[in-house]
């Protein structure tokens, strides 16, 4: 059996988790800064990293005391590396380094990405590979050809807005809440998803990158454009918020199916799994489950717990890379960028 604690810190999350042999998850330990990015309608950097260091450390140790794990029963540290924040990153791996330092482990390094691609191989008994992957959340937006837990090749990406970083954007526009995403699926249930035609930009016929920019620059003129006969939000009725929020999600879920069954139909995959942030939208889930039963492939979607950023995802990919003998030293740095080529 080999377990690993794991050390999360890319973005607003703190996190910890011990994992065993990659799938067994002892305990997860997730400290959010929600409240206090709330105010700003987004994550300032500065705030992450300051609350970063002032929780870390009760967060890595309620993870050991929750998991029953002492440093000596640990094999390694897995750490997230980037992308994301790099004074958020930097939290991270410094304690890590600390650590393995310590008590005298090896640092093993892992990508965000990697780690939510791979997610919903969790507590799988059998590995789903091959497969497509689609990783959806605040910052990417990522299509992935899965051949293995160390083997996993770009197909697409986004070319601006991801769509967590849409809805989030949309939500400011209509009038709710930080995050965006919780809040618009929360009012679009009691909206039209057919009551506003917005754009799907496919991109041309054959790519498999994004972009959602389109459709947050629709959704604000629709709201505050010229030709708003209502006079804008002030004016909007909660059913037209409703309609609006519901016709937005729909869209961009549509976009996101039909791309992804577009690397299905170029790789002859007949697997798909679905991780990040916003795989945990039921809108999402529910349409590409039925996509998935149309065309009798086989869906693995992350758990809720797992779709955001977590460390049970970091320790469960770095599982892997140990065993592949991809060991960092304490000279590792962080990255803010993917470093994923197609």
């Amino acid at each position: 059996m080999t377990t690993l604690l794991g050390i999360e810190t890319s973005c607003d999350e703190t996190a910890a988790a011990v994992v065993d042999d990659g799938r067994h998850v002892r305990s997860s330990v997730v400290a959010s800064q929600i409240e206090f990015h709330r105010k700003f309608g987004g994550v300032v950097p500065e705030i992450a990293s300051r609350k970063h260091l002032e929780v870390l450390n009760n967060v890595i140790a309620e993870a050991l005391s929750d998991s029953g794990c002492s440093p000596d029963d640990l094999d390694a540290v897995a750490v997230t590396q980037g992308p994301g924040l790099v004074g958020a990153l930097l939290i991270g791996v410094t304690a890590a380094k600390t650590l393995c330092w310590l008590w005298g482990k090896p640092l093993v390094a892992v990508d965000h990405i990697c780690a939510h691609t791979v997610s919903p191989a969790i507590r799988l008994e059998t590995p789903p590979w091959p497969a497509v992957a689609l990783v959806v959340s605040g910052g990417h937006t990522t299509l992935f050809y899965v051949q293995d837990f160390l083997e996993i090749e770009r197909l697409g990406a986004t070319t601006d807005d991801a769509a967590g970083e849409a809805f989030d954007k949309v939500a400011t526009i209509l009038g709710l809440p930080y995050p965006g995403g919780p809040s618009i699926e929360a009012c679009a249930r009691d909206g039209d998803p057919r009551a506003v035609v917005f754009p799907r930009t496919m991109l041309g016929r054959e790519s498999l990158d994004f972009s959602f920019s389109g459709i947050k620059t629709a959704v604000l003129y629709y709201v505050h454009g010229p030709g708003r006969t209502s006079g804008g939000l002030q004016k909007m009725s909660p059913s037209d918020i409703a309609d609006t929020a519901a016709s937005f999600q729909q869209a961009v879920v549509d976009v996101l199916v039909a791309k992804t069954m577009r690397a299905v139909s170029r790789t002859h995959a007949d697997t798909v799994v679905l991780g990040g942030g916003v795989a945990a939208n039921a809108v999402l889930r529910q349409a590409l489950r039925r996509e998935c039963e149309h065309r009798d492939l086989t869906l693995h979607c992350a758990d809720l717990a797992y779709c955001g950023d977590n460390a049970v995802m970091i320790a469960a990919h770095g599982h892997h890379l140990f065993h592949a003998g991809q060991i960092a030293d304490l000279a590792l740095d962080v990255y803010s960028g993917t470093q994923m080529k197609r």
